[in-house]
C-alpha cells in the first residue's frame, strides 16, 4: 500500500508524491521485525534536500526570514508552503542548535599535516563596516581538506585569533 499523497516542495515548485508502505511479516515477534525507512523519501519530509540546503545559504546572503517567501516565490511559485516566517525562525534555531554542537565537536582524536588560517572580510548584509571571518583548514594526511573552525568578528587581529584557538583547544 501507500501513504497518504502528499506535497514536497523542490526547486522546480510543489510535486505530489504517495511514500510505498513495507512491512516486514517475517520474523515471529515485533522486535526481530525489520523496520524499512526510506533514504530518498523521509516519512515527514515536506522539502527537497536541495531546498533544504538552499535556506541557510540565503539566510546567510543577507535574506532576512520575512523575505523568503517573496525571494522564492519565482523558483516555488506564489504562496510556497513550509516557508513562512515562523517556519524560517524554527529553522534558524535548528541551525544554530546543529552550529552549536558542531562548535563542541571532539577534535582530540583529528589530526592534521597541515593547517591554513585565514581572515576573510564579508558584508553580507552590506554594513557600513565589512565583518571578518577567521577561517581554520586542516588537511589531513590522506589530503582530505576539513573545517576545522571559523570565528565571526570584527578584524583580523591577534586577539580574535586567540580567542578562535583557545575556544578550538
Amino acid at each position: 500500500g501507500y501513504g497518504p499523497e502528499r506535497e514536497i516542495q523542490t526547486g522546480i515548485g510543489g510535486l505530489a508524491v504517495r511514500r510505498p508502505k513495507v512491512r516486514d511479516r517475517s520474523a515471529e515477534n515485533e522486535a526481530d521485525k525489520i523496520r524499512f525507512t526510506s533514504a530518498i523519501l523521509p516519512r515527514w519530509a515536506r522539502r527537497s534536500r536541495s531546498l533544504d540546503a538552499l535556506l541557510p545559504v540565503l539566510y546567510l546572503r543577507g535574506i532576512s526570514t520575512g523575505d523568503f517567501q517573496e525571494a522564492l516565490a519565482a523558483l516555488l511559485g506564489e504562496n510556497a508552503p513550509n516557508l513562512s516566517p515562523g517556519v524560517l525562525s524554527r529553522l534558524t534555531g535548528e541551525w544554530e542548535t546543529e552550529y552549536g554542537r558542531w562548535q563542541r565537536r571532539d577534535l582530540a582524536a583529528r589530526r592534521y599535516a597541515y593547517v591554513w588560517a585565514d581572515g576573510v572580510y564579508l558584508q553580507a548584509r552590506m554594513e557600513p563596516q565589512a565583518e571578518c571571518m577567521l577561517v581554520l583548514i586542516g588537511a589531513t594526511p590522506e589530503g582530505k581538506k576539513e573545517l576545522v573552525g571559523f570565528q565571526v568578528g570584527m578584524r583580523e587581529s591577534a586577539q580574535s585569533w586567540r580567542e578562535l584557538l583557545v575556544d578550538l583547544k
